[in-house]
C-alpha cells in the first residue's frame, strides 16, 4: 500500500479510470476510557460490502481491523457494519491502546479483476483522557 496523506484526504489511483472519494466523520475525538466510538465512512458511490477498516499507530504500518466491511480482524471490541455507501467502525470499550489512527479503504475494479483503484482517507485519532 501507498500511504500518502494529503491533508485529510487522500487518493491513490493506480491504473483507475474513475474518482470515489471516502470521507470518515468525525475528525477527531476525544473519549473516555471503556466507552462505545463510533467513526463512519461514507463513499461517494456504492461500493457494495467493500470496505476495510484499518488502524496506524505512529512508526508502525497499518493494521488490518475489518474486512470486507463486517469481518473482523483482529479483537472482539472492534466491529463494523453497513454496506454500498455508508459504513461504521465501532470499538465497544476503549482501551488506551486503542489511540490511533483510523483508516477505511476499498478497492474498486476499474480494468479487470487484477487491476484495482484503491482508495483511502482518514481523520480519527481517539485519545484517552
Amino acid at each position: 500500500y501507498t500511504w500518502s496523506p494529503l491533508g485529510s484526504l487522500f487518493r491513490v489511483r493506480p491504473g483507475s479510470s474513475g474518482d470515489i472519494l471516502l470521507t470518515q466523520t468525525p475528525g477527531s475525538q476525544s473519549v473516555v476510557l471503556g466507552q462505545t466510538v463510533s467513526i463512519r465512512c461514507k463513499t461517494s458511490t456504492s461500493v457494495g460490502a467493500d470496505l476495510n477498516w484499518y488502524l496506524q499507530k505512529p512508526g508502525e504500518a497499518p493494521k488490518l481491523l475489518i474486512y470486507y466491511s463486517t469481518k473482523s480482524g483482529i479483537p472482539d471490541r472492534f466491529s463494523g457494519s453497513g454496506s454500498n455507501s455508508a459504513f461504521t467502525l465501532t470499538i465497544s470499550g476503549v482501551q488506551t491502546e486503542d489511540a490511533a489512527v483510523y483508516y477505511c479503504q476499498s478497492y474498486i475494479s476499474t480494468v479487470s479483476m487484477c487491476s484495482h483503484s484503491e482508495k483511502a482517507s482518514y481523520k480519527n485519532l481517539p485519545q484517552s483522557d
